[in-house]
């Protein structure tokens, strides 16, 4: 069991470093990446030329713990981070799915930012 954890683990990093070569963030255009774990979720948007972190979202704040790691908490964390971004006048990032699969839960967050009116 823990060999085969090893193994998915090691696949998503190789994944991350690929779509990394490719995409980076702006000030103008910043980089939205998504952790998630079977417990947590956790939104961050990112200035990379900076290398500043300029609105994060996450289910271990108080307000938002009582929100799943399931597709319908993946969308309303999606919907609160891209009311953050545009109180700070961000309306269009570059979304990094961090090596997960854009399915479910990622695909439920992006939904859920798009909602809010962020473009990507």
């Amino acid at each position: 069991m823990l060999r085969k954890m090893i193994e998915k683990d090691r696949k998503r990093l190789k994944r991350k470093i690929h779509i990394r070569k490719q995409i980076s963030g702006t000030a103008e255009r910043p980089r939205m990446s998504v952790f998630r774990s079977n417990r947590r979720l956790s939104i961050q948007v990112i200035d990379d030329v900076k290398g500043f972190t300029l609105a994060s979202a996450s289910t271990l704040e108080k307000e938002f713990k009582d929100i799943k790691a399931t597709v319908e908490g993946g969308g309303k964390l999606g919907e609160i981070i891209g009311k953050r971004l545009l109180e700070k006048n961000i309306k269009e990032v570059v979304f990094d799915r961090n090596g997960y699969l854009y399915h479910g839960v990622v695909k439920a967050i992006a939904e859920g930012a798009r909602k809010a009116g962020v473009q990507f």
